[in-house]
Order: structure tokens, then sequence, then C-alpha cells
């Protein structure tokens, strides 16, 4: 991977051929490194994403109120995607900022995306997946790491899988799809940016409300929702905390399939009000 990534910077950058590339973290679809100005992220699939994002990026830029990465160059030997590294560090590893400073930005942030209209659209897929398929995988990452869960809280995930899913939702629009506090930047009290839009979608648009549910709470969560100017049925509370418990539980066998410390202190950190 590093040899990658010094093969991509000496093609695009000459500059920072010199620099030695920094891991900056994993999550579940990408790997990224920074050097220079520059961070280089390389998806865990070789499916073309790179290029493609590119062009998102490009797109969402028009309509976020929010920073998100500029694109300097994509290199297509190895599908490494190279943007201008933005100021702050993700919310997941620093103090939750007052809910005030995040309610009224990530509301404004996600009225905008939610309505950005067919240019977005035509640039990712529509995910429809049934609240079955969430419930059936949310089932199997706890069958996985169960053994994490202190045996206090088992009965109420338990108590989760086994209820009925929601059923399909009033409406589908453009979506980050994966809006965790991993991908919010933050200096300070002032949100510097959102990142990772590998899984961006035409989807429910609950999604975008429930990462942010899982790792902010919900007295945030209902903040935001109270300031979104979009259709209230995208922060639908019973959709939004299913959505949230299904992630916290893939986000629980992330952390223990790979030895993700981060992503397991977080998870258990955060079930008690996710499954409160």
């Amino acid at each position: 991977m590093l040899d990658d990534v010094r093969a991509a910077l000496r093609r695009h950058r000459p500059d920072l051929a010199g620099a030695e590339p920094a891991p900056l973290g994993a999550g579940l679809d990408n790997v990224a490194f920074a050097a220079g100005d520059l961070v280089l992220r390389r998806s865990r699939s070789d499916d073309g994403s790179a290029r493609r994002e590119a062009a998102l990026l490009t797109a969402v830029a028009a309509v976020s109120s929010l920073p998100v990465p500029e694109p300097v160059f994509v290199d297509e030997a190895t599908g490494i995607l190279a943007y201008r590294r933005l100021p702050g560090a993700p919310l997941l590893f620093h103090p939750v900022p007052a809910p005030d400073a995040l309610a009224g930005p990530l509301a404004e942030f996600l009225t905008g995306l939610h309505d950005g209209g067919s240019a977005l659209s035509a640039l990712v897929e529509v995910d429809d997946t049934p609240c079955a398929e969430w419930l059936a995988d949310a089932a199997a990452s706890y069958e996985t790491a169960a053994a994490a869960v202190p045996a206090g809280d088992r009965r109420r995930i338990e108590a989760f899988l086994a209820a009925p899913p929601p059923g399909p939702p009033r409406r589908l629009t453009f979506c980050h799809a994966d809006l965790g506090a991993e991908h919010v930047l933050v200096d300070g009290a002032a949100i510097t940016g959102v990142i990772d839009w590998t899984d961006a979608a035409i989807a429910d648009p609950a999604v975008d409300f429930a990462r942010l549910y899982r790792d902010l709470g919900p007295d945030v969560a209902e903040r935001i929702a109270a300031r979104y100017g979009g259709d209230a049925a995208a922060a639908d509370p019973e959709r939004v905390a299913f959505y949230a418990r299904c992630a916290l539980l893939e986000d629980l066998e992330f952390g223990v399939t790979t030895g993700a410390t981060t992503y397991l202190r977080a998870a258990l950190a955060h079930l008690d009000h996710t499954f409160g």
C-alpha cells in the first residue's frame, strides 16, 4: 500500500516525492495517508471508485454548506484519490462540542444535501436495501461480536433484533450515507468539513441522521432534526433509531474483527443511548 502511495506522489506531485506518507487511519471502506497538503485515499476494493468520487466531490461542493475535500488528482494505476487536506480533525477523536455548535451547521448541511437535485443523483446509485436486510446484517454482526458486549446490555440488543423492522421509507434522496463522527471534521467548536463520500447514494434520508444520533447522542440529533429544513419524515425517530442501532452493531463487529479499538470503544460508549 505505501509503495503505491509513493508511486502516485511521484507521478502527480514530484514536489512531494521525498515526503514519507503518514497513515491517517482506516475504516470499513478505505485506507488513508497524509503527505504534505494532501490526503491520499485508496478503497479496500478495486472498484474504480476514485474517479467517480472525484466527480462527486466536485458536484457536492456546489450544494454543500460545509467544506468537502477538493480533488487534486486520481491515480488510475493504483486507484488512489488525492485531495487537499481540510483543517481540523475527526470529531470521533475529540470531545463533542456544545449541541448548538453542531446542530445548526449540520441541519443546514443536511437540508441542502437532501435537496441537491439531479446533478448529484446522476452520480450515485440507488440504495433501497429493505430494512429487513439491514436487520439481518445487524444480527450477523451481533453474533460475531456479542462477547464484547456487557452482559447487562445484551437483552436490549436482542430485543431489538427480534422486533419487526420499519417498512419502506416515504421517499429516497441523495445522502452521504456514512455520516458518522469519524467523517465530520472539527477545529475547536467549529465544523470544518465532511469527508469520505464513498457510500453516497440515493437512499432513505434517515440514514444521515442515524449515525449522528449514534455518535452524538439524542440531544444533538433532536436539535438537528428541529432545525432541518427538508421533509420532516426524513428525521422520523423510529427510522433514525433503527438505522443507528444497525450501524452501531456493524461498527462493533468491525472493531472486534479488525482490532480497531477506536471503533470498538466508541460503539460500546454509545450503546446505552442508541439502544435506550
